[in-house]
């Protein structure tokens, strides 16, 4: 039988119920929490697993402190960050969902302010810090914003440290799958595109230099992580900037490959988010997801891939997993709009048997 959209996703010796997994998506709402998880986070994660999703993943959740895109974000940097996180973890599952996290540094994209606040650079007396990237080069028009300093050795190893620190945290407050952030232009992304990495020594220059850190930081992540549960990597498969020497699709390739071999699972594929003079190819529904498909059908691994970007109807991520172009259908605004997406799907495509209901909501199916 061809899989669809409601068929169950085996990875490792995980069971995913279903291909339809909630997007990492900041919510900026940690207030004066210092990236501790609130309630917030618990209902709008918790009311997308109570939606039928088979993967429920947190937003970006920064390993350091200065790994933090806005002082509002998600962490888990501590102990206390963990067991913050805990509760959600295990109402996740409580609705037959796997919980999921993403672990993230946001390089020299850190120290903003919210979106909804005009995400400008935040100076040290306003709650700002200085940001650290792969090379002195500041995110463009940034102005007066604390200086981006180019990561010694030490920081290297430190920020490598820091992720293998976090995947414990979260395997103890019961994470399932762990995701590592290595896209829109955030720290391991700065790493792998030579608009960012201007370095010469062993993590600059060649292919091979470029993409060491996210190689490394998979390892240390997987060394910790339970044999049975997966490892995904969220990439951007191009930086879409043409004229330049950057990140590209063929790259992504090769990239994928490597990360196989170091434990990765599957490749969580965006696009973009590098620099601002980037250049959407093309827009609409599932405009990223060819990207999924050329990894999925050129890498020389056997790697699941994952598709995002404008899937917004049942029948568009059914066929995605059908037409054998992504294991998993990745949504991030249409569970916005929708938390009980998977729940309609499974009505739309007729496979109530796919995502069902808690006892408490039946009677509105």
């Amino acid at each position: 039988m061809t899989d669809d959209l409601f068929a169950p996703l085996e990875l490792r010796e995980t069971s995913v119920p279903n291909r339809v997994m909630v997007s990492p998506m900041c919510q900026y709402s940690c207030e004066d929490r210092d990236g501790l998880a609130t309630d917030w986070h618990l209902v709008h994660l918790g009311s997308r697993a109570v939606g039928g999703a088979g993967i429920v993943m947190t937003e970006a959740t920064a390993v350091e402190s200065r790994g933090r895109i806005s002082p509002e974000d998600l962490g888990i940097w501590s102990d206390e960050h963990g067991e913050a996180l805990a509760p959600v973890a295990s109402f996740i599952e409580d609705q037959g969902s796997v919980p999921a996290i993403q672990l993230a540094h946001a390089g020299r994209k850190a120290s903003k302010s919210r979106p909804w606040d005009g995400s400008e650079p935040l100076q040290p007396d306003h709650g700002g810090w200085e940001t650290i990237a792969p090379s002195a080069v500041p995110w463009p028009g940034d102005g007066d914003a604390p200086a981006t300093a180019e990561m010694t050795q030490a920081d290297i190893e430190d920020v490598i440290d820091s992720f293998g620190v976090a995947a414990e945290r979260a395997r103890e407050a019961g994470f399932v799958v762990a995701e590592v952030h290595a896209a829109h232009g955030y720290l391991l992304h700065e790493f792998l595109s030579p608009v960012t990495n201007r370095r010469n020594d062993d993590y600059g220059g060649s292919f091979t230099d470029r993409t060491r850190l996210v190689r490394e930081v998979t390892a240390a992540i997987r060394e910790v992580w339970p044999d049975e549960n997966p490892v995904f990597v969220r990439i951007s498969a191009t930086d879409w900037l043409p004229d330049r020497d950057s990140w590209t699709v063929e790259g992504s390739v090769d990239l994928a490959d490597d990360l196989s071999i170091v434990g990765a699972d599957l490749i969580d594929v965006s696009a973009g988010g590098l620099h601002p003079d980037q250049e959407i190819s093309a827009t609409g529904p599932g405009y990223q997801v060819p990207y999924a498909e050329r990894i999925r059908t050129e890498s020389e691994a056997e790697i699941a891939v994952g598709a995002v970007g404008g899937i917004e109807s049942p029948e568009h991520a059914d066929a995605i997993v059908r037409n054998g172009r992504a294991e998993l259908a990745i949504l991030a605004r249409e569970h916005l709009r929708d938390p009980y997406f998977s729940l309609h799907a499974a009505e739309t495509l007729d496979r109530p048997e796919g995502a069902e209901p808690p006892v408490q909501y039946r009677r509105g199916f």
